[in-house]
């Protein structure tokens, strides 16, 4: 891969994840707080991104495969975004905001799995080139936490809480202009309905178990998002600060992307890698649940880092050598569909309903609250632990010089 083609593909991986990270893991602070929104109105301006992550993959990654150059869909989803996320700055009350998030997620929602299927495309040894381009997801994200904490101190205030969906607006403007410059990716798919082919893979019991285990583990993802940043303030973490204590998942994730992953699917196969994911997050919840000390809290959230890595990009990276060339965007749509879209809408739901329920003279209960994640998160990785089968290896030899040559791939021999 030359300097040129990475350099245009990590920028394109960073600036994707700069947007989503502006305003996914402090919004709830603004809903909750200033806003005085309810649990369950929380949940479901969370759940604007995950609904819309049901619908629009399905559209798009049909529409890349067969129609439109992916670069391009990507431009004019930022593009639209951009002005979506700006009004939303505006909104203060419920209808307003979830109308406005639910039409930017249908335009965020469409780009997710659209990046990493231009990514895979123009690569020709996903495992060993994939983790140097992925890494700049985490450390985009930690990288805007420290920002938007940066310019909350300078302000001296954050009272509003508005100000992340400005930053989002201006970065999404960035990731057009960035997509670009990307190298072309024209559709392949000359015939057929490559969204149907993507579902037809859940005939294989391997593959069904991994989708069903990563919409269970994936969706508890609503109650770290919804309920992290107004449990440390609850800690007596201030909420200025609360962007970078966060931001130590993504600097933790970075580091694992880098040395980690391929190391480890490598060492451990896609099995016991995306194991080790899900047994992160369970040891995060537990730490969660305990609530003390302070430290150690800040502290666990590296474990989200590492859970995301091995869990959720082992899975991409799964999907795309299961899937065959020619569906690799519908494929790969399916997949957000299943983790950021199905699964992550009933853990955000469930989420706000539990943060609303255990509450006790306006005080929440937290220990109730991160026992439900801890609990559905322990039962999805038994069922991986019992019931998936995978090679003990993603990278061989073999498969490598396939892929380079375009042939379909299938590591689902048990």
């Amino acid at each position: 891969m030359s300097w040129a083609l990475y350099t245009k593909l990590s920028a394109m991986m960073f600036m994707e994840y700069a947007v989503w990270g502006a305003w996914m893991p402090v919004l709830a602070a603004r809903l909750l707080g200033p806003l005085k929104m309810s649990g369950r109105q929380t949940g479901w301006i969370y759940a604007t991104l995950p609904l819309a992550t049901m619908i629009s993959p399905l559209f798009f990654g049909q529409l890349a495969d067969k129609w439109l150059d992916t670069g391009w869909i990507l431009v004019g989803c930022h593009l639209v975004g951009a002005g979506l996320l700006y009004v939303a700055a505006k909104q203060e009350r419920f209808g307003g905001l979830f109308v406005v998030m639910l039409l930017y997620s249908l335009c965020y929602a469409a780009t997710i799995p659209l990046v990493n299927a231009l990514m895979f495309r123009h690569l020709t040894d996903v495992d060993s080139q994939s983790p140097g381009i992925f890494i700049w997801a985490p450390v985009a994200w930690a990288l805007i936490g420290y920002l938007l904490t940066g310019m909350r101190q300078l302000a001296k205030s954050d009272a509003a809480g508005n100000d992340c969906f400005y930053l989002a607006a201006v970065l999404s403007l960035v990731m057009a202009a960035v997509c670009v410059f990307q190298p072309a990716t024209p559709p392949q798919a000359q015939q057929g309905q490559p969204m149907i082919e993507a579902l037809a893979m859940l005939k294989d019991f391997n593959y069904a178990v991994f989708m069903i285990v990563s919409l269970c583990v994936s969706g508890m993802m609503g109650f770290y998002f919804q309920g992290t940043s107004p449990f440390m303030q609850d800690l007596g973490i201030s909420s200025k600060n609360v962007p970078a204590a966060m931001g130590m998942a993504q600097a933790v994730q970075a580091l694992a992307t880098y040395f980690l992953l391929a190391l480890m699917l490598e060492k451990l196969g896609p099995k016991w890698t995306i194991a080790v994911g899900a047994a992160c997050w369970l040891l995060l919840y537990a730490v969660y649940v305990v609530g003390k000390p302070r430290w150690l809290v800040l502290v666990a959230q590296g474990l989200h880092g590492l859970a995301y890595v091995f869990f959720i990009i082992a899975g991409q990276i799964f999907v795309r050598i299961a899937a065959p060339p020619e569906i690799l965007g519908s494929a790969q749509s399916l997949i957000i569909l299943v983790t950021t879209g199905i699964g992550f809408f009933f853990g955000n739901q469930l989420a706000g309903i539990a943060i609303e329920k255990f509450a006790v003279g306006g005080k929440r209960q937290w220990r109730q609250v991160w026992l439900v994640p801890l609990g559905i998160t322990l039962a999805g990785a038994l069922a991986l632990v019992l019931a998936f089968k995978a090679p003990e290896a993603v990278s061989q030899p073999s498969d490598t010089t396939a892929a380079a040559a375009g042939a379909p791939i299938s590591p689902l021999r048990g």
